[in-house]
Order: C-alpha cells, then sequence, then structure tokens
C-alpha cells in the first residue's frame, strides 16, 4: 500500500486493517474459515464513489445478514467529498472508510460481485454471480447527481437483499 499510496497520513492502520480483511478473504475461500453469510464484493475503478455507496447501504439494510466488501482496481487517494456528503444526509458515515485495491483473494471469497464500470481488471472466477451495475461515475458531479446515484443504488441494493434472502431461507 505504501507504495501507490497518496496520502500516509494513516497508512500503518490502514495496512494493518487492509490485511486483517485480505486474510480473512483468502481464508474464506480456501475454505479456512466457514461462512455464515454471503459475501459480496463491489468493484468500481477508484473505490471512491459507487462502490462505496453500494457497500454502505448493503451492510446498513442487510444489518448482519451479508458480509460486504469493496475495492478498486486503480484505488483513489480517498473517498469523494460529495460522496461522504450524500451519505451523510441519510445517516450513513463514510468517515472510516478509505480505497482498497482489488485483490484476488477478495473476488475468490466473493459469492456476488457487482462491477460498476471496472472493465478488464476484475478477476473472473468460475461459481461466482456476476453482475455488472452502469452507473454515472460521481467523480465531479454536482450533489444532486450525486444523490440521484445514491438512491438508485440503494434501490438496486435492496432488490440485492431481498434476493439473498430468498437464497438463504
Amino acid at each position: 500500500m505504501r507504495r501507490t499510496a497518496k496520502i500516509h497520513t494513516h497508512l500503518p492502520s490502514l495496512a494493518t486493517r487492509f490485511a486483517g480483511e485480505r486474510l480473512t478473504a483468502l481464508a474464506q475461500a480456501e475454505g479456512a474459515i466457514p461462512k455464515d453469510v454471503p459475501e459480496v464484493l463491489f468493484v468500481c475503478v477508484r473505490n471512491s464513489g459507487r462502490s462505496q455507496m453500494a457497500a454502505a447501504l448493503l451492510a446498513h439494510h442487510g444489518a448482519g445478514r451479508v458480509h460486504v466488501r469493496s475495492a478498486g482496481s486503480a484505488p483513489a487517494a480517498a473517498i469523494h467529498p460529495v460522496v461522504v456528503e450524500a451519505m451523510a444526509e441519510i445517516g450513513l458515515d463514510l468517515g472510516g472508510e478509505y480505497p482498497k485495491p482489488l485483490t484476488d483473494d477478495v473476488v475468490a471469497a466473493a459469492d456476488v460481485v457487482i462491477t460498476m464500470g471496472c472493465g478488464d481488471a476484475c478477476a473472473v472466477y468460475p461459481g461466482k454471480r456476476y453482475l455488472d451495475w452502469s452507473l454515472i461515475d460521481p467523480d465531479d458531479e454536482s450533489l444532486g447527481t450525486v444523490r440521484a446515484v445514491r438512491d438508485d443504488i440503494d434501490t438496486r441494493v435492496r432488490a440485492l437483499l431481498a434476493e439473498l434472502d430468498t437464497v438463504s431461507a
């Protein structure tokens, strides 16, 4: 992470958290740790807007019924401030989140991989369910546009959760 990080202020704590998440994903992918709930991975290019909103919304609505990760094929330095603002309006704090690089282990651990414009950068594993959500990238967009993207993602996330609840039941 040090090589690609643009901000180094909290790098040691973020690297520790990221390493723990990767080790858990690797153990799940290899069957060393059982999965109690479905694993969903949201992927976009920068992991600073769409995938962060989707992850926060699914974690919120899922309330423990699903485990959520997000990543980017070319992670940004930080989450877009307008995305943080739009999510705060609905009571979801992205302050503890950060853009994470896409790694094979998080893809391998996922049951569902949802891409949002990452192109060919996403690894494809057999047996995974892949969805591609075509959404406007919130980079350089107005708060009103980001709200509309957030609301679109919220609708899609609720539908996905309903499907996952049906499959789990």
